[in-house]
């Protein structure tokens, strides 16, 4: 059953201000929480469901979503005949189901496959991406998608243990890991020491980052005048890349008018902030669901301007 309680609800229908007859994208549906909420507090919109996680789609079937990915929305809304929305709308990583499931193979809290896909009937699983790359590549990823600063022999040592056919289960590799970790470490750390290569492992299954930045390039042409676009991240690589191009799209050149023409620079905003800055949970949200305790949000406001790219 994929139950999972949605976070920021409130901090969402603010940002985006539903009104009746506006079209709406919820790109990653999951159950539907975001989307049954906007829908209650303005029963006038309409919203065009996404989720690549055929579990999700039967969670929210009462939404007709669409299986797809969020990267996928430009392509969708053609299918659809629509060619601007009035809002769009993230919840990035992984739900509650997906790490509540042992078959999913996302949690080292319950042993499982190694599998790791957010839409299990297509792509590569964990496993196999271990399988397929070498021990310095995984170290790497590893490194940079998990911030693990032991990295390198994390990937050396679970390349090792899947190639002896000894890390085939989610706890299996979880004790791999731990190997990789010194105790001195682990034992003044408040995280499972697999915590950060899972998320690795994760993101790289899921091309999770290239998903991001896919969105991020397309979605100012999607977004009508006034057109609102929320984004909530769980960890900081994908803050990042959601922080950077809002800031972006939001810088205009410095030089008058006229030169900034005939440089070819931005006179006018492409969008404008409507969170000044991160938004994050209350601590009454956090004490109910500790899992929105590293969400963050970010919402902005496409203004009538050209897409015109930023020369800095």
């Amino acid at each position: 059953m994929f139950v999972h309680e949605s976070v920021l609800l409130a901090e969402v229908i603010d940002s985006l201000s539903p009104r009746d007859h506006e079209v709406f994208v919820d790109g990653t549906l999951g159950g539907g929480g975001h989307s049954r909420a906007l829908l209650k507090v303005c029963p006038g919109a309409r919203i065009i469901g996404i989720d690549r996680d055929p579990m999700a789609l039967e969670a929210a079937s009462d939404l007709s979503p669409i299986h797809g990915q969020y990267s996928e929305i430009p392509q969708i809304l053609a299918k659809l005949g629509i060619e601007k929305v009035d809002g769009i709308l993230l919840d990035l990583g992984v739900s509650s189901p997906q790490l509540d499931l042992a078959e999913r193979g996302f949690s080292f809290s319950k042993d499982g496959p190694l599998d790791m896909r957010m839409d299990p009937t297509r792509g590569q699983t964990a496993l196999e991406l271990i399988e397929h790359t070498d021990p310095d590549t995984l170290g790497e990823l590893i490194t940079e998608l998990g911030e693990e600063r032991h990295g390198k022999r994390v990937g050396q040592l679970i390349h090792e243990a899947v190639a002896a056919g000894q890390a085939k289960t989610t706890l299996e590799l979880a004790k791999v890991i731990a190997k990789a970790i010194p105790i001195i470490e682990q034992r003044k750390s408040k995280i499972h020491p697999a915590t950060r290569t899972f998320q690795a492992l994760r993101i790289a299954v899921n091309a999770e980052l290239d998903e991001l930045e896919t969105f991020l390039a397309a979605f100012p042409d999607l977004l009508a005048p006034g057109g609102r676009c929320a984004i909530i991240s769980f960890h900081s690589l994908e803050d990042r890349l959601v922080k950077n191009r809002f800031r972006d799209l939001n810088w205009t050149s410095s030089l008058p008018e006229r030169f900034a023409i005939q440089a070819g620079e931005r006179v006018l905003p492409v969008v404008e902030p409507i969170t000044k800055k991160a938004v994050f949970a209350s601590d009454a949200e956090v004490e109910r669901n500790p899992r929105s305790r590293s969400a963050r949000l970010r919402a902005v406001r496409r203004t009538s301007a050209p897409n015109v790219p930023a020369k800095t």
